[in-house]
């Protein structure tokens, strides 16, 4: 693969290449986002295959299969775990100009060392060269040891129960795990599943919800459970941002209307988006 990820992959010049290996290279990774497994991480998980620790939760190489064309039964279906992988072999090629062509490439290189640009024809020697590396140790605790990660931040919806933070918490691991406070379902009001979703809110923290203030009530009780667990951060993907702004008034029902002339209570924290 020379000329495509050498060492200087992205650097174009001088400056760029000393600082990054004189520099940037030696430092630990501090990542506050991220889509990895705290139950994998709790677990010390051993991957079985490529597969596993490579597609089984990606839903970005996911979109670029369906993309492609690929059923979906080699992407989140009942198709044997080298016929998945095999899929995504055969999609790498048509992925050129995109990042995941690079981030496929890195990945086998920073991890497995090879160099081999995958596709239809290389799929199954890279597949058991892969597999043979992921059988001798290349756990999930190794990994995080193996590229000098202090601190992880997972993404975590409220209604977690974060039952995995506190046996991480618990297990010593060198590289420092916390959750990330994901509220994106509690403004997902349109989704068929919202419903089910406060239901379980509501269970999970304590309060019964029947209206907003007893809505944001659970939300900031979910927030201080985070938080006693070591979450500082919030995580938001919003699809829609509105440009008008909305008291909590119009959402009070009529039964709640404050005397006139009383102060609105005021709101603070994440819930803020409610208002």
């Amino acid at each position: 693969m020379n000329g495509f990820l050498t060492e200087d992959f992205l650097l174009s010049n001088d400056p760029a290449r000393r600082l990054y290996h004189q520099i940037a290279a030696s430092q630990p990774i501090l990542d506050y986002h991220c889509h990895l497994s705290p139950r994998d991480i709790s677990e010390n998980r051993q991957f079985a295959n490529l597969f596993e620790i490579w597609l089984e939760g990606d839903h970005y190489k996911w979109r670029a299969m369906r993309a492609n064309g690929v059923p979906e039964k080699y992407i989140t279906g009942d198709a044997a775990p080298y016929e998945k992988f095999l899929a995504w072999a055969r999609t790498v090629p048509y992925t050129l100009r995109n990042p995941l062509y690079h981030w496929t490439h890195l990945e086998l290189q920073r991890y497995f060392g090879i160099t081999e640009l995958l596709d239809e024809t290389s799929a199954q020697k890279i597949w058991e060269r892969a597999n043979a590396l992921l059988s001798e140790g290349l756990t999930a605790h190794a990994i995080l040891q193996k590229f000098q990660v202090e601190v992880v931040c997972t993404t975590d919806d409220p209604t977690d129960d974060l039952q995995h933070h506190r046996a991480i918490a618990k297990a010593n691991l060198p590289t420092r795990v916390f959750p990330a406070f994901r509220p994106d379902k509690a403004l997902a009001i349109g989704d068929a599943e919202f419903a089910r979703w406060v239901e379980h809110l509501s269970e999970v923290a304590n309060v019964d919800v029947r209206n907003l203030k007893t809505f944001l009530q659970a939300l900031h009780s979910r927030h201080d459970y985070f938080h006693s667990l070591g979450c500082r951060l919030s995580d938001h993907g919003l699809e829609h941002c509105y440009a008008t702004p909305c008291s909590k008034e119009p959402l009070r029902p009529s039964s709640e209307k404050p005397v006139k002339g009383s102060p609105s209570p005021r709101m603070s924290g994440p819930s803020s988006l409610l208002s």
